[in-house]
């Protein structure tokens, strides 16, 4: 069975950082008019599954998901810990 792999985007939190583009520019552009990212192929081939999973492991604003359909896994940004007002990250 051939590996199937699905790409969404959330535009509305898409902050136009391009590194999706920049990792899969065969799978993602950005917009011209306000540098959203734009889906070029929602399930692309398997030779472009680990740079489109990649662009979804490295979006700064968790607006992509990839789901691998022959695995279940389901890849997205995981979040930093946010900075405190002074810009220092917490310690736990």
């Amino acid at each position: 069975m051939a590996r199937t792999l699905t790409l969404t985007v959330d535009r509305e939190r898409c902050v136009g950082a391009g590194m999706c583009a920049l990792t899969a520019p065969e799978v993602f552009d950005q917009s011209d008019e306000d540098g959203g990212v734009v889906l070029l192929d929602a399930a692309p081939p398997p030779a472009r599954h680990a740079a489109a999973q990649l662009a979804a492991g490295l979006c700064p604003a968790a607006a992509i998901t990839a789901i691998d359909h022959t695995t279940h896994h389901t890849t997205h940004h995981q979040q930093q810990p946010t900075s405190s007002p002074e810009g220092r990250i917490p310690h736990e």
